[in-house]
Parts: structure tokens; sequence; C-alpha cells
């Protein structure tokens, strides 16, 4: 996996939270700069846990398993099935029921991050097989992260709720074009073997 491909991954999966983000940033009477950072770096620290454990993991398997192309098909699946999961979170168009709360709660980015980490395992998972820079891959995660989630939060608080579909949407493009890019990689090597 090139850089292209590693930034078109972690801005993918970092779109997700920042349209969860926000929803929720729509929702808060004020910003707590200092609660924000707690957030960003909670949400940051918990995708680069779980993007390197999926890393862990597939290179588990590498060691039980013997390495062949369908490790890239493997990884082309797991992008398909993130972007598809968005175009169907886009699709549904959920509302959210509006209503003020007074600060940020702590205890409802703990879901969401527990959410949001089964798609950067999946990530690290399918990064793994490719044989990514894993250092690379973290740093780009938390990054986009935090500024994702600062970003989530003020768009939402100023904005409302709007974007989060388009934020769906641009991150299903991204795995989309990610997996894409991996099927063809897949094919041409079956090709020229």
């Amino acid at each position: 996996m090139n850089w292209i491909e590693v930034l078109l991954v972690t801005l993918g999966i970092s779109l997700d939270i920042f349209a969860a983000v926000e929803c929720q940033g729509a929702l808060v009477a004020k910003i707590s700069k200092k609660q924000l950072i707690i957030v960003s770096v909670l949400l940051s620290l918990w995708q680069m846990v779980a993007l390197f454990l999926g890393n862990l993991c597939a290179i588990v398997i590498h060691v039980y398993e013997l390495r062949d192309r369908s490790e890239h098909f493997v990884a082309a699946l797991i992008f398909f099935g993130m972007g598809i999961r968005l175009c169907i979170k886009v699709w549904k168009n959920e509302s959210i029921l509006e209503r003020r709360i007074e600060k940020l709660k702590v205890k409802e980015y703990v879901k969401m991050s527990a959410v949001a980490s089964i798609y950067s395992f999946l990530t690290g998972v399918a990064c793994g097989f490719l044989g990514c820079n894993l250092p690379l891959m973290l740093i780009m995660v938390v990054a986009f992260t935090a500024v994702m989630v600062i970003l989530g939060m003020y768009i939402g608080y100023h904005y409302g709720y709007q974007t989060k579909g388009k934020a769906y949407l641009a991150g299903a493009l991204l795995l989309i074009i990610a997996g894409t890019d991996m099927m063809i990689r897949c094919f041409q090597e079956a090709h020229l073997a």
C-alpha cells in the first residue's frame, strides 16, 4: 500500500467519526475546549489501538497461514464492505432526536469509540494483509481522527447535522476507491504470475 492508498483509507474511516461527532455537536449548548481535547485524544488513541490490534491479528494469520494473493482480495472486500456500510447509512438517513445537552458526555464518546474501533480493527487487518507502513498508518489515523473530532464538533455546533450524509458518502467513496484499487492490483498480480 502506498501513501495515497493509506490516505484514502484513513480519511474514509475518519469521515465516519466526523459524522458521528457532528451529530453530537449539534446537540451541545456550549463546547468546552478542555472536554473536546479529552474526547479527541480518547477517540484518536482508541482508533490507534484498534488499528494496531488489527494489524497484529493479520501478522498472526501470516504466521499460521501461507501468504498468497487472496489476502489482497480479502483486504479489498473489507474496504468494499466498509464503504457499502457507509452508503447504507446515507440511504437510511436516520434522523436525530434533537435535545439540548449542557456539555459533552464522555460516556457517549466511549460508546462511539467502541463502534468506530471495529472498523479501525478491520482496516488494520486489511492493511496488515497488504503489508502497509504501520507507523505511517498510525500517525495518519491519530491525526485525522483528532482533526475530524474537532471539525465535526464545531460544524455540528454551528450548522447542525445536515452534512453527516455528505461525510458518510465521501467516506464510502474513498473506501470503495481503495477497495477497487486493491482488486485491480490483485487481478494484475494474478495475470503476471
